[in-house]
């Protein structure tokens, strides 16, 4: 399995290890793809609404996006982790989740995003894992992704060498038991929750209309209009 961790700052701290933790429980180093923000993009989105009006590569940022975007695509899992920040992710993962609204259900979904798993990761010294994770996985849910994941940890601490060893055993347990999850459904086609199914179905009905010609015509291109599902092979 090819994994992707997207880390929401350069700092190396409990965050990150976590998220490497998993990933290599996960798969072997050689299948795990690190990025980290904003050394691997860096810019905040300008609200032009080119990508969603004239289409993705229209987007003032798109040739820096753009190995992020490939390297999501090829990932059969995602791990996309960010520290508390006053209760959310960092300002950097806010901004590159603002560079994929293109994505989501509502305007031009991608396909591939249906057969992947995604995990969402924050730490804090104290509070906030929650809605920090929401920050994240309110983009998987928007972007298809049927199987996700929540794991937000408390580690009382600023650095991850004095963690206490007993919130890094509840991390090993928790994290073993997530990875059995994960390749539990490698090679298996996933299901793909109701929720996902209606809110697509609300989506292929308004998309008859259209809220643009650019998201129109591509949900008519792809059949999804009618009965075709991105989720169902022809």
């Amino acid at each position: 399995m090819k994994v992707l961790i997207i880390c929401g700052t350069a700092h190396k701290g409990s965050t990150y290890h976590i998220a490497r933790i998993l990933a290599e429980k996960i798969t072997d180093s050689g299948s795990i793809r690190e990025m980290f923000l904003p050394t691997d993009f860096c810019e905040f989105c300008c609200g032009c609404t080119c990508c969603i009006v004239k289409g993705e590569e229209r987007c003032p940022h798109y040739e820096k996006l753009r190995p992020v975007t490939e390297a999501i695509d090829e990932a059969d899992v995602l791990i996309f982790s960010s520290p508390v920040y006053v209760y959310h992710v960092t300002g950097q993962m806010k901004a590159l989740l603002d560079h994929y609204g293109w994505r989501f259900m509502v305007h031009r979904p991608e396909e591939k995003m249906f057969s992947k798993q995604a995990v969402a990761i924050t730490t804090a010294a104290g509070a906030g894992m929650k809605s920090a994770i929401k920050d994240i996985t309110d983009s998987f849910f928007f972007w298809g992704i049927p199987r996700i994941y929540k794991y937000g940890k408390a580690v009382m601490e600023s650095s991850w060498d004095r963690v206490k060893p007993k919130i890094k055993q509840s991390i090993e347990k928790k994290t073993d038991s997530l990875a059995v999850r994960i390749r539990s459904a490698e090679g298996k086609k996933l299901r793909i929750p109701l929720k996902t199914k209606g809110f697509f179905k609300l989506m292929s009905l308004m998309q008859r209309n259209g809220f643009n010609e650019k998201d129109k015509n591509y949900w008519i291109e792809k059949g999804w209009t009618g009965k075709a599902r991105p989720w169902k092979k022809s």
